[in-house]
C-alpha cells in the first residue's frame, strides 16, 4: 500500500468516525446507558500483537479457553459511539502528554490504551521508561506520551516515626501531575484495605475511620487541588469512575456463584440486579462540588454487566482475580468512550 492509499484509508476512517459521532452530539447522547451486543469486528486488537502487555491482564496468553468475552461491543441507547481510530487519536494528540493517575485499575486502562494505539501503528517506534512511580509510553513518531502515575489514594501517605500516615487533607504528589494536556484520575479499589498505620486530618490523628467517609474527604481534597492548581484551559480533567468487582453472584441473579470464575458472557440487559455500589454516589457528590470542569467517565454500570470480563484464574499466579480486567476487553470500551469525548 502506497502513501496515497494510506492517506485515503486514514481519511475514510476519520470521516466515518465523525459521521458516527454526529448523532451522539445532536442528541446529547448518554454514552453510559445501553447494553452489550455481539460484534464480529471486535476486539479492536489481538492481545498477542501487544508485546508489552502485563501478565495479569493477558488472559488469552495465560490459557483462558473461552474467547467470546472480547467480542462484545458497548451499544449506547439511541446513538452510536465512534469506533476507536488509533491514528486519529495520535494525530489529535501530537506532541501532547496524557497521564493516568490512580491504582491498578488505572494501570489496566493505561495498558489498554497503549495496546490499542500500538496495534493501530504497529511499525511506529516507541519507548517505555520508568522514573519513580511514573511510567511513560512514548510514540516517538507523534511525540505523544501516555503516562501512568501509580497512586492508590490520590492523597499522601507519609512515613513518620509513628508509622505510615495517610494525610487526607494533603496532595504533595500533585506536582507530578502538572504540565499534562489530559489527566485521567481514579481511586477506590484500595480503600477497603488498610495499607497505612494512621489517618490524619489537620492535627487530628486516628488509627482508622469509616472508609467511605475517608474516601469522600480524600476526594474533596483532590477536588480542591483541581480547583486551585489545574488550569483547565490547558488541561482536560477526567475521572475514571468506579470499576466494579464480581465476587457475589447474588448481585447478578446467580446466588450459587461466589466469584466470576467460569463466567462466559455478560448480562445482556441494561441494568444490574444488585444496583450501583454506594461509592458511586460518594464520587458523584464530590465531583458536584468542584467548580472547574471535570468529566466523569461513568463506566460503573456498563462494567457491572461484564461479570465475564475479569481474569479470574487466568491472571497473575492463578489467583481468582475478579477485580481487574482481561485485555483485550472491557477497559478498551472505557478508552473508546474517552476517545469520543476527545473528538
Amino acid at each position: 500500500m502506497g502513501l496515497q492509499d494510506n492517506v485515503i484509508s486514514y481519511g475514510s476512517a476519520l470521516v466515518l468516525s465523525l459521521l458516527l459521532l454526529l448523532p451522539l452530539l445532536a442528541k446529547g447522547c448518554d454514552m453510559f446507558t445501553g447494553q452489550w451486543v455481539k460484534d464480529a469486528s471486535y476486539p479492536l486488537y489481538d492481545p498477542s500483537t501487544c508485546p508489552f502487555i502485563r501478565r495479569e491482564f493477558a488472559c488469552k496468553k495465560n490459557g483462558r479457553p473461552d474467547l467470546d468475552y472480547p467480542t462484545f461491543r458497548w451499544q449506547p441507547h439511541g446513538c452510536e459511539l465512534a469506533r476507536f481510530n488509533g491514528v486519529d487519536f495520535l494525530q489529535k494528540n501530537r506532541g501532547k502528554k496524557i497521564m493516568f493517575v490512580g491504582d491498578s485499575l488505572s494501570l489496566n486502562q493505561w495498558q489498554s490504551l497503549t495496546c490499542m494505539l500500538h496495534s493501530s501503528v504497529p511499525k511506529s517506534p516507541y519507548t517505555i521508561t520508568t522514573q519513580g512511580t511514573i511510567t511513560t509510553f512514548t510514540f516517538q513518531e507523534y511525540g505523544v506520551e501516555i503516562k501512568i502515575d501509580r497512586n492508590e489514594y490520590l492523597v499522601d501517605i507519609v512515613s513518620e516515626k509513628i508509622g505510615n500516615v495517610m494525610k487526607l487533607d494533603s496532595i504533595n504528589d500533585g506536582k507530578n501531575w502538572l504540565g499534562m494536556d489530559t489527566l485521567i484520575f481514579n481511586t477506590w479499589h484500595w480503600w477497603s484495605r488498610k495499607s497505612w498505620d494512621y489517618i490524619q486530618i489537620g492535627r487530628n490523628i486516628t488509627k482508622d475511620m469509616d472508609r467511605m467517609e475517608a474516601f469522600e474527604i480524600a476526594l474533596g481534597t483532590w477536588g480542591k487541588w483541581v480547583d486551585t492548581v489545574v488550569d483547565t484551559r490547558k488541561t482536560r480533567v477526567f475521572f475514571q469512575g468506579i470499576s466494579p468487582s464480581h465476587y457475589n453472584g447474588t448481585l447478578w441473579g446467580e446466588p450459587t456463584a461466589h466469584s466470576c470464575e467460569g463466567q462466559k458472557e455478560p448480562l445482556l440487559g441494561t441494568n444490574y440486579p444488585g444496583g450501583l455500589p454506594p461509592e458511586v454516589g460518594v464520587l458523584k457528590r464530590a465531583l458536584g462540588k468542584i467548580t472547574k470542569p471535570v468529566t466523569l467517565l461513568d463506566i460503573t454500570m456498563l462494567s457491572l454487566l461484564r461479570k465475564d470480563g475479569h481474569p479470574s484464574i487466568y491472571g497473575l499466579g492463578g489467583r481468582n482475580d475478579c477485580s481487574h480486567w482481561c485485555l483485550s476487553g472491557v477497559p478498551d470500551t472505557w478508552n473508546e468512550i474517552l476517545y469520543n469525548y476527545m473528538l
